[in-house]
C-alpha cells in the first residue's frame, strides 16, 4: 500500500499536539514550523491550520492553556500609543484574574521553574508572539537599534514577569489585594516609560551617555 498523509479524523488533532510537543522540544519555539508539525505528524499542513490559528494558538494547546496570549495581546495594541503600556497591563490582569484561565496559566508558570525545555520554549514564545510586538508597535522603535529594542523587550517582559509571580505564584499580599484598577495606573506607566525612554530629540537611549 502507498503510504501517505493521514486524512482528517477524529484523531487528527492529538497527532497534530502529539508532532507539535516533539518539534517544540527538539528545537524551541523559535525553530518549530506548522509544515515541520505536519511532517511530523504525517498529515497535510492545511490541517494543522484547520486545527489551530497558527503556531501561537498550537503552542497554547500544547501547553494546556485555555487561550492563546499571543492572540489576546492584540487587543493592546489597538488604540493610541500614549495608552499602550495601561492598556498591555488591563489585558494582562484581565487574562489571568479570569477563574476559566487561572490555573491553567500558574501551571504554565511552574512547569517552566522546573523544566529547562519548557522555560526555553515559553521565553521563545513570549519574546516572539507577546513582547516583541509590544515594542514594535510602539512609532518610536523603529529607529532604534535591534541590540535596544531587545533590551525593550526585556525591560517590558520583566515587568509582566514580576507581575505574574508576585500576584499569581507568590501571592505576595501587597500586590495580589490591589484591584485591577490601581496596578493598571502602577505598572502601566512604567512600562509607557520604558517604551518611551530615548524616543525623544536628544534623550539618550538606555546604557548610552547623555550628550553635553
Amino acid at each position: 500500500m502507498r503510504r501517505g498523509r493521514r486524512p482528517g479524523g477524529e484523531n487528527t488533532r492529538a497527532l497534530i499536539l502529539e508532532a507539535a510537543r516533539t518539534e517544540f522540544a527538539a528545537t524551541g519555539y523559535d525553530g518549530t514550523s506548522i509544515r515541520g508539525v505536519a511532517r511530523t505528524a504525517g498529515v497535510d499542513p492545511r490541517l494543522v491550520h484547520h486545527y489551530f490559528d497558527g503556531k501561537s494558538d498550537l503552542f497554547a494547546a500544547v501547553m494546556a492553556v485555555p487561550i492563546n496570549p499571543g492572540a489576546r495581546v492584540m487587543h493592546a495594541l489597538e488604540g493610541p500609543p500614549q495608552g499602550l503600556g495601561a492598556r498591555l497591563v488591563a489585558v494582562f490582569i484581565e487574562t489571568w484574574d479570569d477563574p476559566a484561565n487561572q490555573a491553567a496559566l500558574i501551571g504554565a508558570v511552574r512547569t517552566t521553574l522546573t523544566n529547562h525545555e519548557a522555560a526555553q520554549q515559553v521565553r521563545e514564545f513570549v519574546t516572539q508572539e507577546i513582547m516583541s510586538r509590544v515594542v514594535d508597535a510602539y512609532p518610536a522603535t523603529s529607529t532604534l537599534t535591534a541590540a535596544e529594542r531587545e533590551l525593550r523587550v526585556g525591560l517590558v517582559t520583566t515587568q509582566m514577569v514580576g507581575l505574574a509571580m508576585t500576584r499569581y505564584i507568590l501571592r505576595l499580599p501587597e500586590i495580589s489585594d490591589l484591584c485591577a484598577e490601581e496596578l493598571i495606573a502602577r505598572i502601566g506607566p512604567a512600562i509607557q516609560g520604558i517604551l518611551e525612554t530615548g524616543s525623544a530629540a536628544g534623550t539618550p537611549l538606555v546604557g548610552q551617555p547623555a550628550k553635553d
